[in-house]
């Protein structure tokens, strides 16, 4: 909500660490007071047992579950990152024909090629190598700086802070991108067109680096009740309201938001095609800076989680002191236990944490453990660099955009989400079919190899009906394969992603200590930068006649690694979604070392 206090709310934005007193009005039901002040008294907030019933035990055994509501300022957060994916998907997705196509011949000079030809939109002319190579260090970057990103957000600044400081360099970022488009700049040659490209490729990869980590978790903070209570609907049926499934449907809306974002692509696909780059990077652009007027509309009514770095401390040091009570024999039974303070205090040894730390940073590990699977999914998932968008350029277009068909990712998860969310999950729950969380990913892997599979099969057609066989790629003629034979493998790629990556960022925030889900998410965002080196090694192998396997061999290894995959992690379906939220410090009397002290005003407003 816009406000006459605009001076207050930049002074906050700009300042380097919190204010003695913070004062957050956030979205929520419940009023709760808790006065933030370097030497002031937590109270307990008290619980509402008549508005929030727990369940009993026959209640449990017998209720159906359901997910909770989402606030206003969640959806609106949705919002947010719907605008930063629209400019960022926006952008990469040109950033392939940019690099590896000359400027066409007969074209208009702005990349974009003659009318009624099956040429491809370009402008640096570098080749497919060196195509790849920037794209997957784009990425690489994008989803390396997170670690930083999160680790920042939760340690020194907070993660809105950090939102509004990776908002403001994506901002500087597009506008290099569209002066290094002007016409006369790309007729200059590569020489005068490369420079402002890499250097907005660069900062946009940091922002969104710094940006990225912090969005979900922040949309995750707003939902209030984080334990399961008893709630009757309108039709009289007695329901339980589940956090994980209540956070099963915020992630799916967040995934759904992120791909209607993604599905911008379409428009900056035809801008090249069409009328040139410069328009491509603009219309990225221009929706790009929706975000501060909506970040600042939503300043005072956001839930903001000050930053809190003792935890992270603490955590550290008791993995290494686990370590160090094991021998380093980190298979053992008891490794987590040896750190745990009732254990320590046997042998007269006094730590500062408790075993509930103990047991978050065990649960965090282990969801660590499970993100390390991701770097080959990541493979199959839409394919390694600019292999898909070369392909596509072998085949016939008949004037559509070789990148086009990139689309129908964003496409299938914008209509598939809701079916998940809204019809499959809420059918199995009413037949107490409930898919944990492994299920879920070894599911999304499933989906993934088999897109992977239909990768490999295309570009074995279009090697066998390609005028220059084996060496499609450079050949003047164009296969007479359809480029709309890729649809499958983005179906079945974007499918995976409701069920795997929907899923991993639920464990990210659900696995993690409250003081660090931005570091944890980010880990989990890093697998993409591992994905992403894996393609840099490839490089070499990123020309004809080897493209088959560039599809083939990481869905062979995929359909492998699925089955071992769930043969080791199935046990933790059955592990509770949250063992500790910030309410249980205060519910318990026991305050952790790390939450901070806040006067908060909670009005929540439901949708």
């Amino acid at each position: 909500m816009v406000t006459s206090t605009g001076d207050n709310i930049v002074a906050d934005m700009i300042a380097s660490r919190p204010p003695e007193e913070v004062v957050e009005h956030i979205a929520a039901r419940d009023s709760i007071q808790i006065t933030h002040k370097a030497d002031a008294e937590v109270s307990a907030p008290s619980s509402d047992d008549d508005e929030f019933p727990s369940p009993t035990e026959e209640e449990l055994s017998s209720l159906r579950k359901v997910p909770g509501d989402l606030s206003t300022i969640a959806f609106a957060l949705c919002l947010v990152e719907f605008a930063e994916r629209a400019s960022y998907y926006g952008a990469s997705t040109v950033f392939s024909n940019f690099v590896e196509f000359p400027l066409p011949a007969g074209g208009n000079g702005a990349g974009a090629p003659p009318k009624g030809t099956q040429e491809t939109a370009g402008a640096l002319g570098m080749g497919l190598q060196a195509s790849s190579a920037l794209v997957l260090l784009f990425q690489f970057l994008a989803y390396l700086v997170p670690i930083f990103g999160g680790w920042w957000a939760d340690v020194k600044v907070g993660r809105y802070y950090a939102i509004i400081v990776g908002v403001i360099i994506c901002g500087i970022a597009h506008i290099i991108q569209i002066i290094g488009a002007i016409p006369s700049v790309l007729q200059k040659g590569a020489s005068n067109a490369a420079p402002p490209f890499i250097l907005g490729l660069l900062i946009l990869a940091f922002g969104a680096g710094i940006f990225k980590p912090n969005v979900a978790p922040t949309i995750l903070d707003q939902q209030m009740n984080h334990k399961e209570h008893v709630k009757t609907l309108k039709s009289g049926e007695k329901v339980i309201v589940s956090p994980e499934l209540t956070a099963t449907r915020t992630m799916l809306i967040f995934y759904g938001s992120v791909n209607v974002g993604a599905f911008y692509e379409l428009a900056t696909t035809y801008a090249e095609k069409d009328v040139g780059y410069w328009l491509a990077f603009l219309i990225s652009g221009i929706i790009y800076f929706l975000l501060p007027l909506l970040l600042w509309a939503m300043y005072k009514r956001t839930k903001k989680v000050p930053p809190s770095g003792s935890e992270l401390t603490s955590s550290i040091k008791i993995m290494g002191t686990a370590l160090k009570n094991s021998k380093f024999r980190v298979w053992r039974k008891d490794f987590w236990d040896s750190a745990k303070p009732s254990v320590l205090a046997e042998r007269g040894i006094t730590v500062s944490w408790s075993d509930q730390l103990v047991d978050d940073v065990r649960r965090t590990v282990d969801a660590c453990h499970i993100f390390f699977f991701f770097p080959i999914y990541n493979l199959n998932d839409g394919g390694i660099g600019s292999v898909p968008t070369n392909q596509a350029a072998a085949m016939v277009t008949n004037g559509a955009p070789n990148d086009l068909l990139n689309n129908f990712n964003p496409l299938t998860i914008i209509v598939f989400v809701p079916i998940l969310s809204y019809i499959i999950y809420p059918l199995l729950h009413r037949f107490k079919i409930k898919p944990g969380p492994i299920d879920r990913i070894t599911i999304g892997f499933f989906f993934a190899a088999l897109s992977g599979a239909a990768g490999a099969i295309v570009q074995y057609y279009v090697y066998k009906t390609s005028p220059c066989g084996h060496y499609a790629s450079t050949c003047d003629e164009v296969s007479p394969i359809s480029v709309w034979w890729q649809i499958p493998n983005n179906v079945l790629s974007a499918i995976s992603e409701c069920f795997a990556n929907v899923t991993a960022y639920e464990l990210a925030y659900s696995r993690a200590p409250p003081a660090m889900r931005s570091l944890v998410m980010a880990i989990f965002l890093f697998m993409t930068a591992l994905s992403s080196a894996l393609g840099e090694i490839l490089l070499p192998v990123q020309v004809d006649p080897y493209l088959i396997w560039l599809w083939a061999g990481p869905a062979i290894v995929l359909a492998v690694q699925t089955i071992w995959f769930y043969y080791l992690f199935y046990p933790l379906n059955k592990e509770e979604f949250l063992t500790r939220t910030a309410d249980d410090l205060y519910s318990t009397g026991e305050k952790s070392e790390t939450e901070p002290d806040v006067e908060r005003t909670v009005e929540e407003t439901k949708v």
